[in-house]
Protein backbone atom coordinates (compact mmCIF):
# COMPACT_ATOMS: atom_id res chain seq x y z
CA UNK A 1 0.00 0.00 0.00
CA UNK A 2 1.07 3.43 -1.00
CA UNK A 3 1.98 5.45 2.75
CA UNK A 4 0.40 8.70 3.59
CA UNK A 5 2.47 12.38 2.64
CA UNK A 6 3.21 13.63 5.96
CA UNK A 7 5.00 16.87 4.92
CA UNK A 8 2.69 19.40 3.88
CA UNK A 9 -9.76 31.92 -1.56
CA UNK A 10 -8.78 34.42 -3.37
CA UNK A 11 -11.16 37.38 -3.70
CA UNK A 12 -11.98 39.00 -6.85
CA UNK A 13 -11.90 42.79 -7.20
CA UNK A 14 -12.98 45.21 -9.88
CA UNK A 15 -10.06 48.33 -10.23
CA UNK A 16 -10.70 51.02 -12.38
CA UNK A 17 -7.13 52.45 -14.27
CA UNK A 18 -6.64 55.32 -15.54
CA UNK A 19 -3.56 55.45 -18.23
CA UNK A 20 -0.78 57.92 -17.82
CA UNK A 21 -1.55 61.47 -18.68
CA UNK A 22 -5.06 60.99 -18.63
CA UNK A 23 -7.73 62.72 -15.79
CA UNK A 24 -11.11 60.90 -16.33
CA UNK A 25 -14.20 63.43 -16.00
CA UNK A 26 -17.72 63.11 -15.38
CA UNK A 27 -18.43 62.26 -19.08
CA UNK A 28 -15.95 59.48 -18.67
CA UNK A 29 -17.42 58.13 -15.53
CA UNK A 30 -20.90 58.15 -17.45
CA UNK A 31 -19.76 56.28 -20.24
CA UNK A 32 -17.60 53.54 -18.56
CA UNK A 33 -20.92 53.10 -16.44
CA UNK A 34 -23.40 52.66 -19.69
CA UNK A 35 -20.49 50.58 -21.14
CA UNK A 36 -20.25 47.91 -18.25
CA UNK A 37 -23.78 47.75 -17.68
CA UNK A 38 -23.96 47.09 -21.23
CA UNK A 39 -21.43 44.31 -20.74
CA UNK A 40 -23.17 42.55 -17.99
CA UNK A 41 -27.04 42.77 -20.23
CA UNK A 42 -25.09 41.10 -23.00
CA UNK A 43 -23.32 38.59 -20.24
CA UNK A 44 -26.80 37.57 -19.71
CA UNK A 45 -27.09 35.54 -16.42
CA UNK A 46 -23.80 33.86 -15.27
CA UNK A 47 -25.06 30.28 -14.29
CA UNK A 48 -23.73 28.50 -10.70
CA UNK A 49 -21.13 25.89 -10.52
CA UNK A 50 -22.44 22.12 -10.86
CA UNK A 51 -23.29 20.26 -7.69
CA UNK A 52 -20.26 18.51 -6.96
CA UNK A 53 -20.43 14.47 -7.37
CA UNK A 54 -20.05 12.39 -4.08
CA UNK A 55 -17.35 10.16 -5.58
CA UNK A 56 -14.60 11.47 -8.14
CA UNK A 57 -13.02 10.01 -11.04
CA UNK A 58 -9.46 8.92 -11.31
CA UNK A 59 -6.86 10.81 -9.57
CA UNK A 60 -9.73 14.14 -9.07
CA UNK A 61 -9.14 15.48 -5.95
CA UNK A 62 -11.26 14.22 -3.02
CA UNK A 63 -15.07 15.22 -3.03
CA UNK A 64 -16.74 16.48 0.22
CA UNK A 65 -18.72 13.71 0.65
CA UNK A 66 -15.04 11.37 0.11
CA UNK A 67 -13.50 13.28 2.95
CA UNK A 68 -16.42 12.99 5.19
CA UNK A 69 -16.60 9.36 4.74
CA UNK A 70 -12.65 8.75 4.65
CA UNK A 71 -12.69 10.47 8.35
CA UNK A 72 -16.02 8.55 9.53
CA UNK A 73 -14.73 5.10 8.77
CA UNK A 74 -11.14 5.98 9.53
CA UNK A 75 -12.36 6.73 13.33
CA UNK A 76 -15.02 3.83 13.70
CA UNK A 77 -12.28 1.91 15.30
CA UNK A 78 -13.24 1.74 18.86
CA UNK A 79 -9.83 1.15 20.08
CA UNK A 80 -8.61 4.53 18.38
CA UNK A 81 -11.71 6.52 19.16
CA UNK A 82 -11.69 5.47 23.10
CA UNK A 83 -7.95 5.24 23.83
CA UNK A 84 -6.55 8.33 21.58
CA UNK A 85 -6.43 11.68 22.83
CA UNK A 86 -6.55 15.16 20.78
CA UNK A 87 -5.19 18.80 21.31
CA UNK A 88 -7.44 19.81 24.11
CA UNK A 89 -7.34 16.25 25.88
CA UNK A 90 -10.34 14.90 24.96
CA UNK A 91 -11.08 11.34 23.53
CA UNK A 92 -10.53 10.38 19.92
CA UNK A 93 -7.32 11.73 17.90
CA UNK A 94 -6.13 14.85 16.61
CA UNK A 95 -6.91 14.79 13.05
CA UNK A 96 -4.47 16.56 10.91
CA UNK A 97 -5.48 15.80 6.93
CA UNK A 98 -6.93 14.13 4.34
CA UNK A 99 -5.62 13.25 1.65
CA UNK A 100 -5.67 11.38 -1.97
CA UNK A 101 -3.45 8.00 -1.75
CA UNK A 102 -0.60 8.18 -3.85
CA UNK A 103 -1.26 5.33 -6.88
CA UNK A 104 0.65 2.82 -6.54
CA UNK A 105 2.76 2.24 -10.09
CA UNK A 106 2.25 -1.81 -10.00
CA UNK A 107 -1.25 -1.52 -10.14
CA UNK A 108 -3.34 -1.78 -13.53
CA UNK A 109 -6.80 -2.26 -14.31
CA UNK A 110 -9.59 -1.94 -11.81
CA UNK A 111 -7.35 -1.97 -8.80
CA UNK A 112 -5.64 0.65 -10.52
CA UNK A 113 -9.07 3.03 -10.75
CA UNK A 114 -9.59 2.44 -7.06
CA UNK A 115 -9.69 5.38 -5.10
CA UNK A 116 -8.21 5.58 -1.17
CA UNK A 117 -7.76 7.96 1.20
CA UNK A 118 -4.78 8.54 3.82
CA UNK A 119 -6.62 10.32 6.90
CA UNK A 120 -3.79 11.20 9.36
CA UNK A 121 -4.22 12.12 13.10
CA UNK A 122 -2.24 12.65 15.79
CA UNK A 123 -2.77 10.86 19.48
CA UNK A 124 -1.42 13.09 22.13
CA UNK A 125 -1.71 9.93 24.57
CA UNK A 126 1.66 8.53 23.10
CA UNK A 127 2.83 11.23 20.70
CA UNK A 128 2.21 9.17 17.65
CA UNK A 129 1.53 10.02 14.18
CA UNK A 130 -1.62 7.58 12.90
CA UNK A 131 -2.24 6.93 9.05
CA UNK A 132 -5.19 5.14 8.20
CA UNK A 133 -5.49 3.92 4.71
CA UNK A 134 -9.30 4.12 3.40
CA UNK A 135 -10.65 2.53 0.53
CA UNK A 136 -13.58 4.32 -0.52
CA UNK A 137 -15.13 1.94 -3.22
CA UNK A 138 -15.13 -0.96 -0.06
CA UNK A 139 -15.39 1.49 2.72
CA UNK A 140 -12.52 -0.68 4.45
CA UNK A 141 -9.69 0.63 6.28
CA UNK A 142 -6.88 -1.30 4.05
CA UNK A 143 -4.08 0.10 5.95
CA UNK A 144 -3.51 1.31 9.77
CA UNK A 145 0.26 2.56 10.03
CA UNK A 146 1.65 3.96 13.19
CA UNK A 147 4.77 6.82 13.52
CA UNK A 148 6.81 8.43 15.98
CA UNK A 149 9.10 11.08 15.54
CA UNK A 150 7.70 12.27 12.88
CA UNK A 151 5.72 15.65 12.52
CA UNK A 152 3.60 16.72 9.93
CA UNK A 153 2.24 20.19 9.88
CA UNK A 154 -0.08 21.71 12.15
CA UNK A 155 -3.64 21.92 11.64
CA UNK A 156 -5.86 25.02 12.68
CA UNK A 157 -7.19 23.29 15.84
CA UNK A 158 -4.07 22.99 16.97
CA UNK A 159 -2.59 26.61 16.14
CA UNK A 160 -5.63 27.84 17.97
CA UNK A 161 -4.95 25.63 21.21
CA UNK A 162 -0.92 26.48 21.02
CA UNK A 163 -1.97 30.61 20.81
CA UNK A 164 -4.64 29.89 23.85
CA UNK A 165 -1.47 28.79 25.88
CA UNK A 166 0.87 31.45 24.88
CA UNK A 167 -1.96 33.50 25.98
CA UNK A 168 -2.54 32.31 29.38
CA UNK A 169 1.38 32.31 29.88
CA UNK A 170 3.62 34.68 31.45
CA UNK A 171 5.72 34.45 28.04
CA UNK A 172 2.76 35.49 26.05
CA UNK A 173 2.59 39.08 27.92
CA UNK A 174 5.11 40.77 25.40
CA UNK A 175 2.21 39.54 22.39
CA UNK A 176 -0.80 40.80 24.39
CA UNK A 177 0.93 43.98 24.82
CA UNK A 178 1.77 44.06 21.14
CA UNK A 179 -1.83 43.35 20.72
CA UNK A 180 -3.03 45.85 22.82
CA UNK A 181 -0.78 48.41 21.33
CA UNK A 182 -2.49 47.54 18.18
CA UNK A 183 -6.14 47.72 18.62
CA UNK A 184 -7.08 49.72 22.03
CA UNK A 185 -8.28 46.24 23.21
CA UNK A 186 -7.11 43.46 25.47
CA UNK A 187 -6.22 39.80 23.72
CA UNK A 188 -8.30 37.13 25.40
CA UNK A 189 -8.60 34.57 23.32
CA UNK A 190 -7.15 33.42 20.38
CA UNK A 191 -10.02 34.09 18.43
CA UNK A 192 -8.81 37.72 18.12
CA UNK A 193 -5.32 36.64 16.41
CA UNK A 194 -5.18 35.23 12.55
CA UNK A 195 -2.69 31.94 13.07
CA UNK A 196 -0.41 30.11 10.73
CA UNK A 197 2.63 28.58 12.22
CA UNK A 198 4.82 25.18 11.66
CA UNK A 199 6.08 22.68 13.36
CA UNK A 200 9.30 23.70 15.39
CA UNK A 201 12.55 21.23 15.06
CA UNK A 202 15.20 21.76 17.29
CA UNK A 203 17.61 20.81 15.17
CA UNK A 204 17.67 23.87 13.53
CA UNK A 205 19.17 26.13 16.79
CA UNK A 206 21.78 26.38 17.63
CA UNK A 207 20.58 26.51 21.36
CA UNK A 208 17.88 24.20 22.59
CA UNK A 209 16.23 25.69 26.05
CA UNK A 210 15.69 23.08 28.70
CA UNK A 211 12.24 22.62 28.35
CA UNK A 212 12.11 22.36 24.56
CA UNK A 213 14.71 19.46 24.68
CA UNK A 214 12.29 16.35 23.82
CA UNK A 215 10.65 18.86 20.86
CA UNK A 216 10.42 16.28 17.82
CA UNK A 217 9.16 13.66 20.02
CA UNK A 218 6.95 15.89 21.12
CA UNK A 219 4.79 18.05 19.03
CA UNK A 220 5.65 21.55 19.35
CA UNK A 221 4.76 24.38 17.37
CA UNK A 222 6.23 28.07 16.58
CA UNK A 223 2.96 30.01 16.12
CA UNK A 224 2.78 32.90 13.15
CA UNK A 225 0.11 35.62 14.90
CA UNK A 226 -1.19 38.41 13.09
CA UNK A 227 -4.45 40.89 14.11
CA UNK A 228 -7.05 40.73 12.72
CA UNK A 229 -7.35 42.99 9.50
CA UNK A 230 -4.15 44.80 11.07
CA UNK A 231 -0.16 43.87 11.94
CA UNK A 232 1.99 40.98 12.77
CA UNK A 233 3.14 40.60 15.47
CA UNK A 234 6.33 38.99 16.14
CA UNK A 235 6.11 35.67 18.18
CA UNK A 236 9.04 33.77 16.45
CA UNK A 237 11.09 33.43 19.54
CA UNK A 238 8.02 31.21 21.03
CA UNK A 239 7.56 28.07 20.82
CA UNK A 240 4.76 25.70 22.57
CA UNK A 241 5.30 21.88 23.39
CA UNK A 242 1.63 20.89 23.01
CA UNK A 243 2.49 17.26 24.45
CA UNK A 244 3.24 18.97 28.04
CA UNK A 245 1.11 22.16 27.25
CA UNK A 246 4.29 24.60 27.63
CA UNK A 247 5.55 27.45 26.74
CA UNK A 248 9.60 28.00 25.82
CA UNK A 249 11.65 30.87 24.40
CA UNK A 250 14.38 30.92 22.39
CA UNK A 251 17.38 32.68 23.02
Amino acid sequence: MATAALAAAGAAAVVGVSLPGSTPDADDAARAGTAQRDAVAAQGTVEAAPDEGARGIGRDPLTDAEIDRAEHLAVADDNLRRNARDVEGDRGPQHLSTNLTETDPNLTGAAARQRRADVVSYDYRNDSVVTKTVDLDTGKVEDTRTDRGVQPPPSQDELAEAARLLIADRLGADLKSDYEDATGKQLTNAGQLQLSGMVFRKETVAKVPAGLTACGEHRCLRVVAKVRNGPWIDTRALVVDLSDRKVGRLA
